[in-house]
């Protein structure tokens, strides 16, 4: 087939390698004219790490990021609100820090060179019915057997799939950026600090990039979006006072905060549900298809699972109008239920609700280590919760090298 892809991040990065390697032609539209990475670093579940293992890229992988073992978050105070390994739900099993740089580098090296990349070339529009795509500049492109969006949850062409169910800005944010790891003790540990539900901190191992040796921290710092503004006036040096306040025992690693404000990346998010992921020669994969709250770490780990579905859908399916339905159904029945716990768990830790926080606190931990909560807990953290009640089967070969990994 003739596809197109709109979008040149994880999920069109993913989608261009999968569909490629199966002997299709296509062409990829990115908006920018120099592609990178955006945001500082992510936690990639064991599903995502399947992914990659069938893209044959895993062993690049865990040799850039940082294994992580335990999600561990507390209160000033010393009380513990979240405590949960990946090896109660199943042993060598972890989750996989890595900075966004360094995947999206991993993903562009391996990428097909009978692909081509259209960067500077914004998609404006896209005709569902005739495959058929307009760039910013005017130009017609197609017609394609099938065009996927994959332009982030900022979609400029879900509307095209027809009325949605939810599409909304969370009010809250984060800001971001990377730190060197130092002497910090919790190596393998997604550690976070929280006050109430309006502070939140964060301190992700992702490992390293590139040619840079060292070992890196994501820090992420939740406010919200309509606080940016003033959070910047009030200046750097009032804003690591209240840090350090917080998280007294980080304060060797926020001493590597950065001097200007403007070098913290924005990050802000979107609330979308779909009624329809796919219509005519149009479907959507990614934040385009499905964007929510970052609260359970999912977002490049949908991305890459979408990616799979559609790449096996067009395998089962020759014909685009049967492929289409089989791969949105096969994808529902597995972010539906991240739909609705990210709804549910972000105003636990985002938002003004002191007294929901309260809750929370008193509640949170307890309610997680019950016998059947804390394998529901486990089994959506490790993104295989399918449905209420349901699990996705966790690759054995991911497994087998992990395993080798930790050797």
């Amino acid at each position: 087939m003739h596809i197109a892809i709109a979008g040149y991040g994880s999920a069109g990065q993913a989608a261009s390698l999968l569909l490629a390697r199966d002997g299709h032609r296509v062409e990829v539209f990115e908006r920018v004219a120099a592609p990178g990475p955006v945001g500082a670093g992510f936690l990639l579940q064991p599903t995502g790490m399947g992914v990659l293992l069938e893209l044959e890229l895993l062993d690049a992988a865990l040799q850039l990021g940082a294994p992580v073992r335990r999600l561990f978050g507390d209160l000033p105070n010393g009380r513990r609100i979240m405590d949960m390994r990946y090896a109660e739900l199943q042993p060598d099993l972890c989750g996989l820090g890595m900075q966004r740089g360094a995947l999206f580098q991993l993903l562009h090296a391996a990428r097909s060179t009978a692909t081509q990349l259209h960067f500077d070339a914004p998609v404006q529009s896209v005709e569902p019915e005739l495959g058929r795509l307009t760039t910013a500049d005017g130009r017609q492109h197609g017609p394609f057997d099938l065009v996927i969006a994959a332009d982030g949850s900022g979609s400029q062409l879900r509307d095209a799939l027809g009325p949605q169910r939810l599409n909304r800005p969370y009010p809250w944010g984060a800001l971001w950026c990377l730190l060197p790891a130092g002497d910090w003790p919790y190596a393998d540990e997604l550690r976070q600090r929280y006050r109430g539900a309006r502070r939140m901190i964060g301190l992700l191992p992702v490992g390293r990039r590139g040619a840079d040796p060292s070992p890196h921290l994501s820090f992420f710092w939740s406010l919200p979006t309509s606080d940016f503004d003033a959070w910047r006036e009030r200046g750097m040096d009032t804003w690591r006072s209240e840090l350090a306040e917080l998280w007294p025992e980080a304060r060797e690693v926020f001493d590597g905060l950065p001097a200007d404000p403007a070098d913290l990346a924005r990050a802000s998010y979107r609330d979308a549900v779909l009624k329809r992921w796919h219509h005519g020669r149009l479907c959507a994969i990614g934040d385009a298809a499905h964007a929510m709250s970052p609260q359970l770490g999912q977002g490049v780990n949908m991305a890459l699972l979408d990616a799979l579905a559609l790449r096996d859908a067009l395998r089962a399916e020759p014909k685009i109008e049967a492929a289409l339905p089989r791969y949105a159904a096969e994808r529902r029945a597995h972010v539906s239920s991240y739909q609705l716990w990210s709804r549910w768990l972000t105003p636990l830790f985002q938002s003004d609700h002191d007294a929901i926080a309260r809750l929370r606190d008193l509640l949170f931990l307890p309610l997680s280590r019950l016998p059947g909560s804390r394998g529901q807990s486990l089994s959506v953290l490790s993104g295989i919760q399918q449905g209420l009640f349901g699990r996705r089967r966790i690759n054995p070969g991911l497994l087998q090298h992990l395993e080798r990994h930790q050797r």
